[in-house]
């Protein structure tokens, strides 16, 4: 289990600390930060044990809000934190982006699964993995979307369901990487995506339409039959800005955040990170030390539900 790649700022010893356990030949510590400290805490959330399969599902109604990208950055953080499985599956209508963010292109895909699975069914593991990329060293599995978009827009909540089944026999953590629509079967028809989840992750960039957006994506989970979803779900504000430029600008980014907290369970900003927004493979190690910490918060807040799966009872 590589943490280090993930707790590296909890890695670093405090200035103070250094130097009084070197002026004793290290007679006298400290001890941990209290930075050290809270990053051990998540990472201890993050391990937290899964009883049975768990599926997080990662929404966002705007394009270009982060939401692949921070699909990437969770899963690989807890694939690096963790010691069993974390497969990510990219659901989207269209052509989706997931594999490209791990650096992979595999020659199968959803697809491919689906067609073994109904015509021989899939028994193990290691036969599971012919479908499936990995993104190295994190050992996050990923399984990509069709790359033909009008098959793609064909995925209906019967074919996602079969493929969740198929990914719970081997996978004990899975993570859906949904499109930017509420309507396609694949995530709101019976049986569904939504219908199969156990948290919520919605995601939107530092704008007032963004904000809008997320809000309406809860707007419809309450009205629907998934108000325990939007009630226990994570906000997360993706590419904020640093503390100037967010002085400069016009839009309330605390507004924002209160108005989610009276509405979820948690709220999270990921700030802007030059590495995220090149578009191509995203590995943790050349992160900002600030956009790792927020994935570990991030993992934290997710891995604290683990053990207490909130999705509606399945139709019969």
């Amino acid at each position: 289990m590589a943490e280090d790649r993930v707790l590296r700022s909890a890695e670093r010893e405090p200035v103070l600390h250094r130097v009084l356990r070197k002026a004793t030949f290290g007679l006298v510590s400290l001890g941990e930060s209290p930075e050290q400290v809270t990053e051990r805490r998540y990472a201890g959330l993050a391990q937290t044990a899964i009883p049975e399969h768990h599926r997080l599902v990662v929404m966002g109604l705007k394009g270009g809000s982060g939401k692949t990208s921070t699909v990437t950055g969770l899963g690989q953080t807890l694939a690096t934190l963790r010691g069993d499985h974390v497969v990510a599956m990219d659901a989207n209508p269209d052509r989706g982006t997931l594999g490209t963010r791990i650096g992979t292109e595999h020659p199968k895909t959803v697809r491919h699964l689906l067609e073994y699975e109904r015509e021989h069914g899939i028994t193990s593991l290691p036969h599971l993995r012919q479908f499936l990329s990995q993104a190295l060293p994190s050992r996050l599995f990923v399984l990509a979307s069709e790359r033909d978009a009008a098959a793609s827009q064909a995925f209906s909540a019967e074919d996602y369901r079969t493929t969740a089944r198929v990914l719970e026999r081997f996978l004990p953590l899975g993570i859906t990487d949904c499109g930017t629509g509420l309507l396609f079967d694949a995530l709101s028809g019976e049986g569904g995506v939504l219908d199969l989840a156990d948290q919520v992750v919605v995601v939107c960039g530092p704008s007032v339409d963004e904000a809008q957006s997320a809000s309406a994506t809860l707007d419809y989970l309450e009205s629907h039959r998934w108000g325990n979803l939007a009630e226990n779900a994570v906000v997360v504000m993706t590419k904020v800005p640093n503390a100037k430029t967010l002085k400069r600008s016009a839009v309330d980014l605390n507004e924002i955040e209160a108005h989610f907290k009276t509405r979820v369970r948690h709220t999270l900003r990921i700030p802007y990170d030059p590495h995220i927004a090149e578009g191509g493979q995203m590995e943790l190690d050349k992160l900002a030390p600030t956009t790792r910490r927020a994935f570990l918060e991030l993992a934290a807040m997710v891995g604290s539900r683990f053990n207490e799966p909130l999705r509606v009872p399945e139709p019969q």
